[in-house]
């Protein structure tokens, strides 16, 4: 996940499902995003379980991983200091004051090649 910078936050707004995509940094053994005032904070707040994917491919084969974890807005001057390090620029150019750090709780994910589809024929004999 080090070497990809897109990723999905998935999370609950008022018991409907939500995806945000979100530029991220791996920091230590997490998952560290910024984000602005709005759902995507309140969310991840208020529902600390949420899920988070990342994937990527070339020609060949691609990948997918996702975490099951904990979701915590930095608050304290250490945890933003040491967020700070992870120079994790917004994509875009507003305001995003508020780190949110993952802590996984489950990792899983796959790797597949790429090929022709197999002749269902073939396959059924």
């Amino acid at each position: 996940m080090r070497g990809v910078a897109l990723g999905r936050l998935v999370t609950v707004v008022d018991g409907q499902v939500e995806i945000f995509p979100v530029n991220f940094v791996v920091q230590g053994h997490s998952v560290l995003f910024r984000t602005a005032e709005g759902t995507k904070l309140v969310s991840a707040a208020i529902n600390k379980n949420v899920l988070f994917e990342a994937d990527d491919h070339d020609a060949a084969e691609g990948w997918s991983v996702v975490i099951r974890g904990m979701a915590k807005t930095l608050r304290t001057d250490e945890e933003i200091t040491e967020a700070d390090q992870a120079q994790l620029i917004p994509w875009i150019a507003t305001v995003k004051q508020h780190y949110v750090r993952i802590r996984p709780l489950r990792l899983t994910g796959r790797r597949f090649s790429f090929g022709p589809e197999p002749d269902v024929e073939a396959t059924a004999t």
